[in-house]
């Protein structure tokens, strides 16, 4: 039996209750074998934009950051629950025969199917792109890896801060002199987890066109060494190898964080028009005139005697007054906001990127919201984060099991 897409939905009590928004996705029917970060992060992007997202999960236990904490909201990690969204949740005991049965029924009737298990686990559990492409041929299959499928290293598990260190991002990340820094987020998952729905999407627009499917192979390492962009391409022109540079910029300056008064400001001056206004607008507009600084080359060559000079004058007020002034004179500036300063920030709330969701255990739950804005078919929020296994009869009947059929795997565990 084959399913495809809407067969696999939420039912029509849902709909009224609007658990399925417009959004440009919603025929799309997506199998969730991913857990921790890089692939839920991927999923819910995907579900986000209305796709219906069933992840499947261990009977129990559930996704390992189910249990990543403190802190705590409920019974869930907070962890958990910031990447979970929108999804309805199917627990599978992966040793059960009938369990792989019913998830390979539902990759039979999927869209997509993204997993980040290490290469070849897949495959043994009889869940690989050959083995479920064979009774789908339209199935986009995307596996996020460390290393990638292919090359001497692809059997290898991966994590975000090898990848982070192998890749040169933290040989450029900390302050200058100082140790190599990782940086404050997962960056090598989290894009690894973009880079894999950019795939994806393009798989499915392909397919749209010949109606085959293929396999998206998006690896940590391979996404963290795309973020390097101009900092290889400088490599490549010069043969210069970059260094850390803190807060600045390694080809324009002043383009760093600087100390207030009483705290941290941001400044970007891009050019040199940019950069007389600046010195005018520190009340020194003989800096413009001083011939080390004429240029950005230059500022660039003289970086040490520039940015002391600015930190001294910068010193002297508060970060509120320099952003006002700064801002009144057009020059790029932003305060270094913490992190519960940045999402009360007016502009951020009037974006919509801090969202509400009543979750089962959690009450009440905050989170941040999907930054994509589309005018006719907007990303939404829609379901909290799944309870384990909150969802497994509501997918096996739609799949075709019986009441007497669930009951019994039930019993087995098969299901949970």
């Amino acid at each position: 039996m084959t399913l495809r897409g809407s067969s696999l939905r939420p039912d029509a009590g849902q709909r009224a209750q609007g658990v399925i928004a417009a959004g440009p996705l919603r025929d799309l029917t997506v199998l969730d074998l991913s857990r921790i970060l890089s692939g839920p992060f991927a999923t819910m992007t995907l579900a986000d934009l209305g796709a219906d997202v069933i992840k499947i999960e261990r009977p129990g236990e559930g996704d390992d950051t189910r249990q990543w904490g403190p802190p705590f909201q409920g019974d869930e990690a907070a962890y958990y629950l910031s990447v979970n969204r929108n999804k309805r949740s199917l627990a599978v005991d992966f040793r059960s025969p009938e369990g792989i049965e019913a998830v390979r029924r539902l990759a039979r009737g999927a869209d997509v199917v993204v997993e980040n298990f290490r290469p070849g686990t897949a495959e043994r559990l009889g869940l690989g792109y050959e083995q479920l492409s064979a009774d789908n041929p339209g199935l986009i299959y995307a596996s996020i890896s460390g290393y990638g499928q292919t090359g001497p290293e692809a059997g290898r598990a991966g994590y975000d801060a090898i990848a982070q260190a192998r890749s040169g991002i933290m040989s450029v990340t900390g302050e200058p002199g100082g140790p190599p820094v990782r940086v404050g987020i997962s960056g090598s998952d989290l894009i690894a987890g973009t880079w894999a729905v950019i795939g994806i999407l393009a798989a499915l627009h392909e397919r749209d066109r010949t109606g085959q499917g293929q396999w998206v192979d998006i690896s940590l390492l391979d996404g963290s060494v795309s973020w390097l962009t101009y900092v290889a391409s400088g490599y490549f022109a010069s043969g210069e190898i970059p260094r850390r540079y803190g807060s600045a910029h390694p080809t324009i300056a002043p383009y760093q964080a600087f100390p207030t008064a009483d705290g941290f400001v941001m400044i970007a001056v891009g050019n040199d028009r940019l950069w007389r206004a600046f010195a005018v607008a520190l009340g020194r507009p003989d800096l413009a005139a001083d011939a080390r600084f004429a240029t950005n080359p230059l500022r660039v060559a003289h970086r040490d005697d520039l940015v002391h000079l600015i930190e001294e004058i910068l010193s002297t007020a508060t970060t509120r007054a320099w952003v006002a002034r700064l801002e009144e004179a057009g020059i790029p500036v932003g305060p270094i906001q913490t992190v519960d300063e940045a999402l009360s920030d007016p502009q951020i709330l009037a974006r919509g990127m801090v969202a509400e969701v009543e979750h089962p255990s959690a009450g009440r739950l905050r989170t941040v919201a999907c930054p994509i804005r589309l005018t006719r078919t907007p990303a939404s929020v829609r379901m909290p984060p799944p309870l384990v296994g909150q969802h497994s009869d509501e997918v096996l009947t739609a799949l075709g099991y019986s009441r007497s059929d669930i009951e019994r795997m039930h019993a087995a565990g098969a299901i949970g």
